[in-house]
């Protein structure tokens, strides 16, 4: 945990616990004498409280909770220091029969002033914007498997073999034997799935000129030359991570997704367990995705994989790959290098992939082929690559000279 000020300059110790409708808050000195009595305040009206009774010399602690970065906006500013508890941390240090918020005010500031607060990284305003789109495309996602699911329910309902058009085939559809209000369920169905692969896509869209643009396009392209990373999973990671900076090597990073295993050592029992499942959750699905898709494109994770799947079978095995998958992250972020064990072509094929996945504009201007090369040369490979195979398909991207020229007349750095 970072050091608090010093004692000198803390003249309050400030709890707030934010619910849907109200704050909950409190303070004390460093005896623990309260100097504001546990009170609410309605959220429409905090900031104003904030403003009024918050000041230089205050250190305040909030549990996070959904919308704890609105409240730490407010609060930040005003204040000499502003911490953001883990939740689910502070229950485990602070667990206790008694469950009220004047309880939980206590605790959090019993755990303020002893210094002992489990803090969390405070992302900055682009790494909140990027975490907000891979979570409002998460939703539309689930809400198009429930609206599938419930189709696929109607087909087993009737004993129907789904047709060669699939799914969102609405002549098939209209042919079935239904009655009345079925029909009517499948047009609105197949309405609201239509439209929320609408909603995706153009998500897909914003996604992709976020992975060009300034703040992620150098980072999105060190991640995208590895295999199984596409563009949905690229960004999730980068979203999960912010800034790589933070972890000192690839152990804290594993530790931070999740991914390390628990154990169980006490005594003379030393268990191992499973994974810890402790940190975020669309990192570690990321990841997963990743290896399945490494291991269906690589030689070389094909063979670590299975030669794990044969001690540990084929889930932990993945798993491993997953974590090796984010070691390797780590090293090609903070090192700005590339894969080590890709071939030119192998980088040329996926800087190719990451062209189609975008639109024009995304491309910066760039057709696919000269945005591959684009791509390349962002990357630092030093080489001419025009043409490669790939499968029983010659493959070809623009030469150095094109992009360069059509660089000038665009503005664009590599």
């Amino acid at each position: 945990m970072k050091s608090q000020p010093e004692s000198s300059e803390i003249q309050r110790y400030v709890a707030l616990d934010i619910h849907k409708e109200y704050v909950m808050l409190g303070a004390m000195n460093s005896n623990q004498e309260w100097v504001i009595r546990p009170r609410r305040v309605e959220m429409i009206h905090f900031r104003s409280w904030a403003s009024k009774n918050l000041r230089t010399g205050d250190v305040v602690v909030i549990e996070t909770t959904t919308n704890v970065w609105d409240i730490y906006d407010i609060v930040a500013p005003l204040v000499t220091r502003t911490v953001v508890a883990h939740a689910g941390a502070v229950r485990q240090i602070a667990e206790a029969r008694v469950k009220t918020d004047t309880e939980d005010i206590k605790r959090l500031l019993r755990l303020l002033i002893a210094n002992i607060v489990p803090e969390v990284w405070v992302p900055p305003d682009h790494v909140r914007e990027l975490r907000g789109v891979i979570a409002y495309r998460n939703r539309l996602v689930k809400t198009g498997a429930m609206i599938r699911n419930r189709l696929h329910s109607l087909l087993h309902r009737h004993n129907l073999p789904l047709g060669e058009g699939g799914l969102a085939d609405r002549d098939w559809w209209e042919a079935q034997k239904l009655n009345t209000l079925e029909k009517l369920q499948v047009r609105q169905e197949l309405s609201l799935l239509e439209k929320v692969e609408q909603n995706k896509a153009e998500l897909d869209g914003e996604l992709a000129k976020m992975s060009t643009g300034e703040t992620w396009g150098n980072q999105a392209a060190r991640l995208l030359q590895l295999p199984g990373l596409g563009l949905i999973v690229t960004m999730t990671i980068l979203g999960a991570v912010g800034d790589i900076r933070r972890f000192e090597g690839p152990k804290q990073l594993v530790g931070y997704a999740g991914l390390g295993a628990g154990v169980h050592d006490s005594g003379k029992e030393h268990i191992d367990k499973g994974i810890t499942k402790s940190g975020r959750k669309e990192l570690r699905w990321a990841l997963i995705e990743a290896a399945w898709k490494a291991v269906q494109m690589s030689p070389l994770w094909k063979q670590r994989y299975e030669e794990l799947k044969k001690r540990k079978g084929s889930c932990k095995a993945i798993v491993a790959i997953a974590r090796k998958l984010l070691v390797t992250i780590w090293y090609v972020l903070t090192r700005e290098e590339t894969d080590r064990n890709a071939s030119e072509e192998d980088l040329a094929w996926k800087m190719l992939l990451w062209s189609w996945s975008m639109g024009d504009e995304a491309r910066l201007g760039l057709t696919p082929k000269q945005f591959a090369k684009y791509s390349l040369m962002r990357l630092g490979v030093e080489n001419d690559i025009t043409e490669f195979q790939r499968g029983k398909v010659l493959r070809r991207i623009a030469p150095a000279e094109e992009v360069l020229a059509r660089m000038s007349e665009l503005g664009l750095t590599a």
